[in-house]
């Protein structure tokens, strides 16, 4: 009887001991999740802006005020925390949230949902939610919507300054604006890269300084730039963009002193260029100036006439535009360029 006891004891405990260890190797294996991840990135300027979530799906349940209760806390997802990232500083439907991570909760109720961003970023849920890490809490309209099957989170209406989070599920949209200070956020960039290789390039602190002009923005840190660049090797195209912005600081008369210095060290190409920089900006008018000064001074510039001819072309001017190519076809060195010039015009005299 002992001998029986104890067999069956040694089969219990072998049992017993496999079956615990079958369940332990099952619950570290990884199975696909019911709600599958999702993540969605946008870039405004240069700030990238990221949503993490788990897409619940409804099936055929009822959601709102019933699988999420109004009135509650609501993980905006499933599963782990919806977080938001962002990789500078930003505006959440006009209140300021610094960069960083965020944990995404939503109190949802009929007529006003409640949008929350958690200095809490790595809970589980809304489980662990505590009101007192907070960084900023806004109201919005939920908004009636098109069947959504799968929780999605999307980001619609791209500005050059912003864009809308929207979240859609059911038969329900909430979303919200975010906007990003471009300029301040590419300024103190500039101020970074420029601590480090392209610190030593004078072209650098050029651009810089350039970009400062063309966007209007900073100026004085604009003239920093302009007067590292010049320090490092004057030429025409630091110059001048030193007198541009002394110009637009109301500083005419420096302004003016500086740019007949860079007139002076102004070759064919640098009109060009600068020309094709305003071209660029859409400054249409100033671009014609300069392409025409420059013809004054280097008549024979083939580079020039066809930046001018383009321009003319953009400003819907198509007989200055037909007559600065044509003059361009007759410095042209070779006769496929003529040829390509010559269908350019036939293009024109078309449209007219």
């Amino acid at each position: 009887m002992l001998k029986i006891r104890y067999m069956v004891l040694c089969i219990f405990l072998a049992f017993t001991s496999f079956s615990s260890i079958n369940i332990l190797a099952q619950s570290k294996l990884t199975e696909p999740e019911l709600s599958q991840a999702a993540s969605i990135s946008q870039t405004i300027g240069l700030t990238k802006i990221t949503i993490d979530y788990h897409r619940p799906l409804v099936r055929g349940r009822k959601i709102w005020d019933g699988l999420v209760p109004y009135g509650q806390i609501w993980r905006a997802g499933a599963d782990e925390n919806t977080t938001i990232e962002f990789s500078d500083a930003v505006k959440i439907n006009g209140n300021n949230l610094s960069a960083g991570k965020y944990g995404l909760h939503m109190i949802p109720d009929l007529n006003e949902w409640v949008i929350i961003f958690s200095k809490d970023n790595a809970a589980w849920g809304s489980f662990f939610y505590d009101k007192s890490h907070d960084a900023l809490r806004i109201n919005v309209k939920p908004e009636s919507n098109e069947f959504t099957e799968a929780l999605t989170y999307s980001f619609e209406n791209p500005k050059p300054g912003s864009v809308t989070a929207v979240l859609e599920w059911e038969k329900l949209k909430v979303q919200f604006n975010i906007e990003v200070d471009v300029n301040r956020v590419v300024v103190d960039n500039f101020k970074k890269e420029l601590t480090g290789l392209e610190g030593f390039d004078p072209e650098a602190f050029l651009q810089a300084a350039n970009y400062c002009l063309y966007k209007n923005y900073d100026l004085d840190q604009g003239l920093q730039w302009a007067d590292r660049s010049i320090n490092m090797k004057k030429g025409f195209a630091n110059l001048y963009a030193k007198a541009e912005i002394l110009n637009k600081m109301g500083k005419t008369g420096e302004g003016k002193k500086i740019k007949d210095e860079a007139m002076k060290m102004a070759t064919e190409e640098d009109l060009n260029n600068l020309a094709r920089q305003y071209f660029s900006n859409g400054e249409i008018e100033s671009a014609i100036e300069i392409f025409n000064l420059n013809l004054k001074m280097h008549p024979k510039s083939l580079g020039a006439y066809l930046g001018l001819g383009s321009t003319y072309r953009e400003a819907l001017n198509y007989d200055m535009a037909i007559k600065s190519f044509e003059k361009a076809k007759e410095l042209a060195p070779k006769q496929a360029l003529k040829d390509r010039i010559q269908e350019i015009i036939n293009g024109l005299k078309n449209i007219k």
